[in-house]
């Protein structure tokens, strides 16, 4: 047999290489997106509604004087806690007490008038008996010891009032609770004219505490709507719960009650007031602090939630994609809820059997073939710690 040229193996490679070489213009396959996918999470949750409130004593106790004097003392450092009947302040009693003495001693006098006109009265009795004086000086002897008695009477009630003015020098705390800072310092003049009187210092309160706060009408006719049906215990006598948190407090820490509401929504503002009651054991609470303040929109119920990351906005609308059984994405349309650790809560859109993409969304758009996968337990973990 004739052997084969070498050319001629080399014109065979060339021919075959020839018939493998791609088109001239095609594209090369482009690889597919990939995206992280998650089934909507099935859980119990508890909507709020949030409002700005304002801390306020249950009571508040302004302290002033009932008599005027000088102001001897002041018996406590401001900001003091103080129990009811410690002694706050002391007015000068010195001319109070002369006053008392002397309205004694004018009881002393109407007892020994009274206890002579008693004896005349009774002699006269006698003595008219056989005829040894007139009717008339038996009259003016019986009318003297009644009007001795009365004289007695009011030096008794004189001294009594008399007293009271020197009790009232020393002004003592009505209440349990906090007190504010001398207003006026020893030495000075005070007030105890009605209507005049001078303000020393205030006391208020201090555990448990009211917080106040304006609720819409729109959510009072919710509350209502929710009482009415059974399903709330907002205007009702049951413990409804309350939340509140200080500036700089993250989550909502004091859980109160709901102790009422007003008895009519004010026109000017179309809000109603709301008054809650939270314990104060270790005095953190200052009447007068702004806090925010949540209540309960309704009784819980179970929710989908997905990851907020997963959650995209066109045109003022809410949507999600999620990704079929033939690796397409989908467009879904939703109505969220209130964001609740990092998880956003879907009212409608989606079921929980759907694949939502968490992670991805911004590389992808609908109708688009991706290479899902199935977001590990570690990644969710992460993402709501977020």
């Amino acid at each position: 047999m004739k052997a084969t040229s070498p050319s001629v193996y080399a014109l065979l490679a060339l021919s075959l290489a020839s018939c493998h070489k791609p088109e001239a213009g095609a594209p090369p396959a482009m690889p597919l997106t990939g995206v992280t996918v998650a089934p909507p999470m099935t859980q119990e949750v508890q909507e709020w509604d949030e409002f700005t409130g304002r801390i306020d004593a249950l009571e508040t106790v302004e302290i002033r004087p009932r008599v005027s004097g000088n102001l001897e003392s002041v018996h406590f450092k401001s900001g003091q806690m103080v129990k009811k009947g410690d002694l706050l302040f002391s007015l000068d009693a010195r001319p109070f007490q002369a006053v008392l003495d002397r309205a004694e001693a004018e009881i002393q006098r109407a007892e020994t008038k009274l206890e002579l006109t008693k004896l005349e009265a009774g002699r006269a009795e006698k003595l008219i008996g056989s005829h040894a004086i007139s009717s008339e000086e038996a009259d003016t002897k019986r009318l003297a010891f009644r009007e001795a008695n009365n004289a007695l009477s009011s030096a008794r009630a004189t001294a009594k009032a008399a007293a009271l003015d020197v009790e009232f020098c020393t002004l003592s705390s009505p209440i349990d609770g906090r007190a504010s800072r001398a207003l006026v310092t020893p030495g000075n003049v005070v007030s105890g004219v009605a209507g005049f009187t001078t303000l020393l210092t205030t006391v208020v309160t201090a555990d448990p505490v009211y917080v106040y706060a304006d609720v819409d009408e729109a959510t009072f006719q919710k509350y209502q709507r929710l009482s009415i049906a059974g399903k709330g215990t907002h205007l009702t006598d049951q413990a409804t719960p309350a939340e509140m948190k200080l500036e700089g407090e993250e989550s909502y820490p004091h859980k109160g009650l709901i102790e009422s509401f007003d008895n009519r929504i004010q026109g000017t503002t179309g809000s109603i007031l709301v008054r809650t009651l939270f314990d104060n054991k270790d005095g953190s609470l200052r009447p007068g602090a702004f806090v925010r303040m949540r209540l309960p929109g309704g009784p819980p119920y179970k929710a989908l939630l997905v990851d907020e990351k997963a959650i995209g906005t066109a045109q003022g609308r809410k949507f999600v994609l999620t990704v079929d059984a033939k690796n397409m994405t989908e467009y879904k349309p939703v109505e969220t809820g209130p964001l609740i650790g990092g998880n956003r809560v879907i009212r409608s859109g989606v079921v929980n059997t759907d694949s939502v993409i968490v992670n991805g969304l911004a590389k992808v758009r609908p109708g688009m073939p991706v290479a899902p996968e199935a977001e590990k337990p570690a990644d969710k973990k992460v993402a709501a710690s977020f």
